[in-house]
């Protein structure tokens, strides 16, 4: 854009007749091929996650839902557009014979491709810093979270969605000691473990028995983060990272 806007200015300024033009108008129509058919493939693809989305076009492009994609889609907006603005400034160049019209050409599609960047800046800062779900989705991540067995409460919840539908979770869980505790015994030989109490003679053996289980009962802690990560993740296949954490 600023380089656009200061060849029009200085075209403006010290305006010299220009060359021929014939292989210039040979460019802008590969140009317009090429950037035609990316559009092409932009607008196709929006309209169909727009629908998916049960929104219009235009509400889907203007809260950039997916900046990937409407960032291709204007940036084509902005060429075919520059390049259609260039073709008339060149033919008016052309057919007046002086270099007014190409210099105000370049003007404008300076200004047209400021005014896209400006746009692709204010729709997308919020998804560079991290741009929270809507709390609807969150509160049905959350119910879903809270309905396990094995957690009490939920605490310090976040979601934040990456672009592309993908969601990062983030919450800390307070487990249900008791129930942890019911699963880990549930799992044990009941004549087994009476007889590792029964061996306790000392404070040696007291220790040993105490390592032992609670270190089972970490990994079995472990194994339950990995579960329910796994059920939230069928559940809303959107969350590509999920982060849980124990308080």
């Amino acid at each position: 854009s600023g380089l656009s806007i200061y060849h029009g200015v200085t075209g403006l300024i010290h305006a010299e007749p220009l060359d021929s033009l014939f292989w210039a108008y040979f460019v802008l129509g590969g140009s317009f091929i090429s950037e035609g058919a990316t559009l092409a493939v932009a607008i196709n693809n929006i309209k169909k996650c727009s629908k998916e989305s049960n929104i219009s076009f235009l509400q889907y492009v203007l809260r950039g839902h997916d900046p990937t994609v409407n960032v291709v889609l204007l940036e084509d907006c902005a060429a075919v557009l520059s390049i259609g603005v260039a073709a008339v400034c060149m033919s008016l160049t052309s057919y007046l014979n002086t270099p007014i019209p190409d210099a105000v050409g370049s003007l404008l599609v300076g200004g047209i491709l400021g005014t896209v960047a400006s746009f692709i800046i204010y729709t997308n800062t919020s998804a560079i810093v991290g741009r929270s779900i809507s709390l609807t989705y969150l509160n049905k991540i959350n119910a879903e979270l809270e309905s396990d067995v094995m957690i009490r409460a939920i605490y310090d919840v976040k979601g934040i969605d990456m672009g592309n539908s993908l969601i990062r979770y983030k919450a800390e869980l307070d487990f249900d000691g008791r129930e942890l505790a019911k699963q880990y015994l549930d799992r044990l030989d009941p004549e087994a473990l009476m007889a590792e109490v029964n061996s306790i003679e000392n404070a040696d053996c007291a220790e040993a028995f105490l390592l032992k289980h609670s270190e089972n009962i970490i990994d079995m802690i472990g194994g339950e983060i990995d579960r329910i990560e796994w059920q939230l993740r069928s559940k809303f296949p959107e969350i590509r990272h999920c982060d849980l954490e124990i308080l």
